[in-house]
């Protein structure tokens, strides 16, 4: 019982920090402070606040869940596509959005590339905020079920009630402090999630009886450590990781382009000569931990063989592998059980650092897209700050209903809101920045095409089987673009005005 007092009393002074932060930074002048910082972010909090909020909860529960019931293909796959993803994002996208971004005076992702296209119907801002309302509710849902999954499997709290308090703690510093609060907040967080994964990975190890004995362990299951065979733990059967599948899981990476959340952390740098230290911090860390991660999954494997934790039965139960070892380690005495609470901080600074950025996402869609833009509702600065953090509740709101669902994989959702943002925002940012000759009505039917193509391969095409059962992102990505690309040709190039201010980014 004492034990469990000291966990939970880490967990407290860490969930308190971050309201601090929220405190902190809760005078913000305007709406551009709100959603983007003012535009001062340095290059280390760029770099680790853009990748802790990409890395959800995917990263301590998903993706070590996914490896110890599955083995490491379909995980391993998936972190090498995240890793080139990461890399490329910074390298090619960073640094045009954010002199793009400033040249517009845009402050999210809809408003930009209605701003770029000069596309006074109001279309493309309407249909990228819908996007990003649609498919950050369960995205954000995800990161409220692992808070809730951890306190309920952990001390038996009620799954129900854990997810909101939880939630409430991210709603309150984000909605106090917008984007400087979330940015400063998931610096922390990834310092707490690298601290966690580490003391992880050593102690499985430990536990499982050492290197050797894992690598025995996994060697048991066929095909188990193999990058082109899927297994199943329970079963101890393998089937085949065919090429189509490897390039499938690797599309993960093309999400990357468009992704609100992060994109929004390009925008809001101070400098884009700094943004080649974020680029290297940042991918660095990514490789690493994601790394880790898939390590931590076959270590787990190696730690229920030798009977020190139970063998999952599906892959949801497994992605409580992190939540089961920082048990372990709190039951040895005080010291541990301070440790085991900053291993389940860092669980759940994964998700915050997450869900606070969507949350910003999603109150910029609404209040500053749908809103202030398409609808013409005139506010002052001191009501839009309102309706901005009111947004903030609202989305937490409906995220929190759509993780009342205890048994969805968290992996399975955030592949899914993954996929929508990348085919519907990536194509079209990609050619925004770099093809001149990309008009208004490509990038409008682009946009459609891939979030419509997401629902129809996922729902219609992908249960044929065979070779249609891959990864939605990647056939909706490559549509999308093939659509920007035929429209634009067929339509009127664009006006000279945008093709100079095109040429003037691009320098």
């Amino acid at each position: 019982m004492s034990g469990t007092i000291w966990v939970l009393g880490a967990i407290a002074v860490y969930l308190l920090g971050m309201l601090a932060i929220g405190v902190a930074y809760s005078k913000n002048n305007n709406s551009e402070d709100f959603y983007l910082g003012g535009r001062k972010l340095g290059p280390v909090v760029t770099a680790m606040s853009t990748e802790a909020s990409d890395m959800s909860a995917y990263l301590l529960m998903g993706v070590p869940g996914l490896a110890m019931f599955c083995g490491v293909a379909e995980a391993g796959w998936t972190a090498i596509g995240l890793a080139a993803g990461t890399y490329l994002n910074w390298l090619l996208v960073a640094r045009r959005l954010r002199r793009y971004s400033a040249a517009t005076g845009a402050i999210t992702v809809p408003d930009f590339l209605a701003r770029r296209f000069r596309d006074k119907s109001k279309i493309i801002e309407t249909v990228g905020a819908l996007v990003i309302i649609i498919f950050f509710v369960p995205y954000t849902a995800s990161g409220f079920a692992a808070c809730g999954k951890l306190f309920n499997s952990l001390f038996g709290f009620d799954y129900m009630k854990a997810m909101l308090v939880s939630a409430a703690v991210i709603v309150a510093y984000c909605a106090l402090g917008g984007f400087m609060a979330a940015s400063v907040t998931s610096l922390i967080q990834s310092i707490v999630m690298t601290l966690a994964l580490v003391i992880v990975l050593f102690f499985g190890v430990n536990a499982a009886g050492g290197w050797a004995a894992v690598a025995e362990n996994a060697r048991s299951i066929p095909g188990y450590l193999s990058l082109a065979a899927s297994t199943d733990i329970v079963s101890k059967s393998a089937g085949a990781y065919t090429p189509i599948m490897v390039v499938s899981t690797l599309a993960w990476g093309l999400g990357y382009f468009g992704m609100p959340h992060i994109l929004l952390h390009f925008m809001a740098v101070r400098d884009e000569n700094e943004l080649e230290i974020s680029r290297r911090v940042g991918s660095i860390w990514c490789v690493v931990s994601l790394g880790v991660a898939v390590v931590i999954g076959v270590v787990g494997f190696g730690m229920a063989r030798a009977g020190v934790i139970a063998l999952p039965g599906t892959e949801s139960e497994a992605e409580n592998l992190i939540v089961r070892t920082a048990a372990l380690i709190a039951s040895n005495g005080v010291l541990p059980a301070i440790v085991g609470g900053l291993i389940l901080a860092g669980i759940l600074a994964a998700t915050m650092s997450t869900a606070d950025a969507q949350l910003l996402a999603a109150a910029s869609g609404v209040t500053q897209n749908l809103l202030l833009d398409v609808f013409g509702v005139k506010l002052d600065e001191e009501k839009n700050m309102l309706v901005a953090r009111l947004t903030v509740v609202g989305v937490a709101i409906l995220g929190a209903i759509f993780a009342s669902d205890p048994e969805s994989s968290i992996f399975r959702v955030v592949s899914f809101a993954w996929a929508g943002f990348g085919a519907t925002f990536g194509p079209v940012m990609l050619l925004a920045l770099f093809w001149k000759r990309c008009n208004r009505q490509g990038a409008i039917a682009g946009m459609i095409a891939g979030a419509v193509m997401i629902f129809v391969w996922k729902y219609l095409v992908a249960p044929l089987g065979g070779a249609f059962a891959i990864y939605e992102l990647l056939p909706a990505f490559l549509i999308s673009a093939a659509v920007i690309v035929v429209v634009s040709l067929c339509t009127a190039e664009p006006e000279e005005e945008i093709c100079a201010e095109f040429d003037a980014v691009r320098g």
